[in-house]
């Protein structure tokens, strides 16, 4: 693959992040809020994992702290959590990335429960209430959405490896 080739698919990289992003951020109803997955951590996972786009840990970080800033969180919370799990995801990126997408779904999913260890860590040490068992949800619905996250973005790569002259 020649580096023009690698540059084709970056706005579909940056599209689908922007897409994430808007997902974390869109109102969501009281009773529902609890249910809303990490969207970002699941589209930087499978774009690590399908593609080797986003390995490095910097993009990780800036990412993490724009999602603290959009969310109002403490900055860089969610820089340290995407950096700790890009660094997973690329620990662990030749094993994870040739199980079928339901396997996928509980690896991303160990990872997920991980993220939330850290941000449990986070609140720890700001001495803080402990969160609920609503904490734990997240990672639970991420994991039900990976194999189809997964097909709707690799379906999106090859539509775009097709269109290619």
């Amino acid at each position: 693959m020649s580096r023009r080739d690698g540059r084709e698919g970056l706005p579909i990289v940056i599209g689908s992040l922007v897409v994430a992003l808007a997902l974390t951020v869109v109102p969501l109803p009281v009773l529902l809020e609890p249910f809303r997955p990490y969207w970002v951590a699941l589209v930087m996972s499978y774009w690590h994992l399908e593609s080797g786009r986003l390995h490095e840990l910097g993009p990780a970080f800036a990412l993490g702290l724009l999602v603290d800033v959009l969310t109002g969180s403490l900055l860089g919370r969610h820089a340290l959590s995407l950096v700790i799990l890009n660094f997973l995801l690329r620990r662990f990126r030749n094993r994870i990335r040739f199980f079928p997408p339901w396997q996928q779904a509980l690896a991303v999913g160990a990872l997920l429960f991980n993220d939330r260890v850290v941000h449990l860590w986070v609140v720890g040490l700001l001495e803080r209430s402990w969160p609920g068992w609503a904490f734990w949800i997240p990672p639970l619905v991420g994991i039900a959405l990976w194999p189809w996250l997964f097909l709707l973005l690799d379906a999106l790569r090859s539509r775009r490896r097709g269109a290619r002259p």
